[in-house]
């Protein structure tokens, strides 16, 4: 599979740059010049390996979250964030829909107050009546 392969060498890029630490920290001279100098390459071809075998791979991150990333904001962050907001929008709308029901409601009851001969009309159309055909919408069965 193709993300074992990446995994492997972002290990493998890991393991370089602690090699590369171990090296700097421990500096004795021109032989670690030259393990550095050894050590450097070897990273550089990982990272190309890497970069060109990531590009292969099927990524869904939305645009937004990378950029949030880019400007040093938690992704966590972003992800609580959006879910507030879906779930304010969600109680807004079903305020809307309740508002909508409840003024159907009201409005049903004074057409049939002020309209009494319309009373089966208005159940119809709110669905309450006795009609229990079923409804086609244009189409034929």
């Amino acid at each position: 599979m193709q993300a074992d392969t990446v995994e492997d060498q972002i290990k493998h890029v890991i393991q370089n740059l602690y090699q590369i630490q171990s090296a700097t920290h421990g500096y004795a001279g021109p032989q670690t010049q030259q393990e550095l100098i050894r050590l450097g390459t070897q990273l550089s071809g990982s990272l190309s390996t890497l970069s060109n075998n990531a590009s292969t791979l099927q990524t869904q991150v939305p645009p937004e979250i990378i950029e949030y990333v880019d400007e040093g904001r938690n992704p966590d962050i972003y992800t609580r964030e959006f879910v507030e907001l879906v779930v304010k929008s969600n109680q807004y709308m079903k305020g809307k829909s309740e508002a909508f029901a409840s003024f159907t409601k009201i409005l049903a009851e004074k057409m049939v107050e002020k309209w009494p001969e319309m009373k089966a009309d208005v159940d119809k159309v709110l669905g309450n009546g006795t009609d229990t055909a079923p409804k086609t919408n244009g189409t034929t069965s």
